[in-house]
């Protein structure tokens, strides 16, 4: 079977940068088998036809810091600073979790992604319940790097950690488990939470298995917040990043989420790991965390991706908001030319498929990728649409609302505003059951 998405703008984000007018995509599988321009469209055959006139079709976004686990705590750890917000709420939340509220946090979270046109994500778990968020991903038909948190130290809140010998054996039972199933969309990432939450020798076993295992990603928190900074000094003696590449731990299959708080020795063993960075504009506002230094860390070729976090420190999961603040967050520091429009795009999309290693597969419409594709009806953004405006439009104009329909691998997740595989109305009625329950459960501090 084969669909045609026939006659829209295409905005290509390849190499080139290309916009392509009046354009059909031919999706065969779960790969875009071919483009065509419009003197050609009349020859192209399918068992479905699209018409997208009037439509402007993108790759995917992709967010590369996520926390599903998390997104039923929305609106109730607001106004605290990290560590105080982890120790006081999303600790204590996290460890009330059974498999049903973990499952319909995730689910909900999901539906909210693809609603706002993500269809790529880094996820990081908690320390229980990662099947249930692996499963709600599957059953979804999104893509995603997951892993459970990994975490062994947690004197802040003791009930959520587990043993060094059971978070390392999980971890590699849910890896050899779990990479490359569900069509291939769901892969693995080891993820320790942070340093503050992990013994040396957890992380130095981390970086072994990370080596016995094919294709998993590493995934971390770094740099966040200055109180964390200055614990790891503390303990380890060295910054935060130089701690991470002492034991070994930084690459191209890194992915370190924040990096606020950097010194300049930091950010050139950035530079020479080739660590990707995965910039959370809201959250480091919501959490009064600070503001990362993303020109400079892009000027040092350092691969830079967007990600909402989670849904009580944001309190969103929209691509379109973090974009819009990735770049108005650096003009008044750096001047209005700092983080243009079409150079944010590009983080959400090809930044976001480089941090992941996949972008031989995702990340912009080229023949021979995956089919993950978003079709944007920007004819309510009050302004006409034209090719010289497009990335301003999408950047800091558009919004959920703006998204038509989703498609990821070859397959429809969201058609003309209606979910196709998630059944909102009862997610959201059993999340509110589940919700009331966990509140039941909940210990504080």
């Amino acid at each position: 079977m084969s669909i045609v998405i026939q006659g829209g703008i295409v905005i290509t984000a390849n190499a080139s940068d290309e916009v392509l007018s009046d354009t059909s995509l031919v999706i065969r599988g779960t790969e875009i088998s071919d483009i065509v321009s419009g003197n050609k469209n009349n020859a192209v055959h399918s068992s479905e036809v699209i018409n997208a006139h009037g439509y402007v079709i993108i790759p995917g976004f992709v967010q590369t810091h996520v926390h599903l686990c998390q997104t039923l705590f929305r609106g109730m750890a607001d106004d605290l600073e990290l560590l105080d917000w982890l120790q006081k709420k999303i600790f204590p939340y996290e460890a009330a979790h059974n498999e049903h509220s973990m499952y319909c946090s995730a689910i909900l979270g999901i539906a909210e992604l693809l609603r706002s046109g993500t269809t790529t994500i880094l996820d990081m778990g908690s320390v229980n319940h990662q099947e249930e968020i692996i499963r709600a991903i599957g059953e979804s038909g999104m893509r995603a790097f997951v892993g459970k948190a990994m975490m062994d130290i947690n004197d802040a809140y003791p009930a959520l950690r587990e043993s060094t010998d059971k978070s390392l054996t999980s971890t590699r039972d849910l890896a050899e488990r779990w990479h490359n199933s569900y069509e291939g969309r769901v892969r693995y990432a080891v993820a320790p939470r942070f340093v503050l939450s992990c013994s040396d020798t957890l992380l130095h076993s981390t970086r072994e298995m990370l080596n016995s295992l094919d294709g998993v990603l590493f995934h971390t928190h770094a740099s966040e917040n200055t109180g964390e900074v200055d614990a790891v000094r503390k303990r380890c003696h060295m910054e935060n990043i130089e701690y991470l590449n002492h034991l070994g731990l930084l690459s191209t299959k890194a992915c370190l989420a924040h990096c606020i708080h950097l010194t300049n020795n930091e950010i050139d063993i950035l530079a020479q790991t080739r660590t990707n960075v995965t910039h959370c504009p809201s959250s480091n506002l919501k959490l009064g965390s600070g503001i990362a230094k993303i020109p400079l860390l892009m000027d040092r070729n350092i691969n830079v991706a967007l990600g909402a976090d989670g849904a009580p420190c944001n309190n969103s999961l929209n691509m379109f908001q973090e974009m819009r603040l990735a770049s108005l967050l650096q003009k008044p520091l750096h001047g209005p030319t700092a983080m243009p429009a079409k150079r944010v795009f590009s983080m959400a999309t090809m930044g976001g498929a480089k941090a992941l290693g996949m972008e031989r597969e995702i990340g912009s419409i080229e023949v021979g990728k995956k089919a993950d594709l978003v079709l944007l009806d920007l004819r309510n953004v009050w302004n006409p649409i034209e090719q010289e405006n497009l990335f301003s439009s999408i950047v800091f104009s558009a919004s959920p609302e703006n998204v038509d329909s989703v498609m990821i691998n070859g397959k429809w997740v969201y058609r003309k505003k209606e979910f196709v595989s998630i059944d909102v109305e009862r997610i959201m009625h059993t999340s509110s059951l589940e919700l009331k329950q966990l509140h039941n459960r909940v210990v504080f501090v």
